[in-house]
């Protein structure tokens, strides 16, 4: 199963589990509905912090790939102009 829609459900549960919470809370309407305010904003923090932390991991994987085929056309190119400079013929 993809991370991301685990965590997207996770996400989900989450606020639909605290806003029946609150909403069969025996307050008053003005207290429920500061408490869903309060709730949604602590809700909206952490959705944008596990956003965050998914596009870090991704640019840090997108990076590695970027290193990794640098690195391998670098050691292609030194080879071929190894080998013409041997005399080889290398066609490309």
């Amino acid at each position: 199963m993809n991370s991301g829609k685990v965590l997207l459900g996770l996400a989900v549960g989450v606020v639909a589990g605290g806003l029946f919470g609150v909403l069969f809370a025996p307050d008053k309407g003005s207290k429920t509905r500061k408490k869903i305010s309060k709730k949604s904003g602590d809700y909206v923090n952490s959705l944008k912090e596990t956003f965050d932390e998914f596009l870090d991991n991704v640019s840090q994987k997108f990076d590695a790939v970027k290193n990794e085929v640098t690195e391998f056309a670098e050691h292609n190119k030194t080879k071929l102009k190894e080998a013409q400079s041997d005399g080889k013929n290398v066609k490309v």
